[in-house]
């Protein structure tokens, strides 16, 4: 297995040790009751789980097979809603900075067919952190208002 495949399938698994972070997020919302910011999240969560598996099919489709790495337990410490979201955006800066990373890979190796994999998760990225972005500077704004929770709670949970 080439380095740019290892990198890719370690992707895949990132994207599912994404999905259980998101997961943890979301309970541990739910246990303080903001049940839209759960929603949120679990959706999130989904998102990433669907992200996996675009990679899960493109190794296959590449004739490559995917390992599973271990998934390591996630954190949930946190003071604030604002700072569970400020993670979420950390973490979505992470991930653009790895897909940036294997896209670089693929074109020093002139792989033409993982560049074109990876141009979704590039466009995909940029909505990402834009949302989360947004959805932070709320929050700041909101600065841990009971009133402007409870709203942006009910907001969060239409997605």
């Amino acid at each position: 297995m080439s380095n740019l495949m290892k990198k890719m399938n370690e992707q895949f698994n990132f994207e599912l040790s994404s999905g259980y972070i998101y997961l943890a997020m979301s309970a541990h919302l739910k246990d303080k009751d903001m049940n839209g910011f759960a929603s949120y999240m679990y959706k999130q969560a989904q998102e990433e789980f669907e992200h996996a598996m675009k990679f899960y099919e493109f190794l296959f489709d590449i004739d490559e097979t995917p390992e599973y790495d271990s998934i390591e337990k996630p954190s949930v410490e946190f003071e604030t809603f604002t700072e569970v979201f400020e993670a979420a955006l950390e973490h979505e800066k992470e991930v653009s900075r790895r897909i940036r990373e294997l896209y670089s890979m693929a074109e020093a190796e002139k792989n033409y067919e993982v560049k074109d994999f990876l141009n979704w998760f590039i466009r995909e990225q940029i909505e990402e952190e834009d949302t989360f972005r947004t959805i932070v500077n709320r929050f700041k704004r909101i600065n841990e208002s009971w009133n402007g929770l409870y709203i942006f709670d009910k907001e969060l949970a239409t997605r």
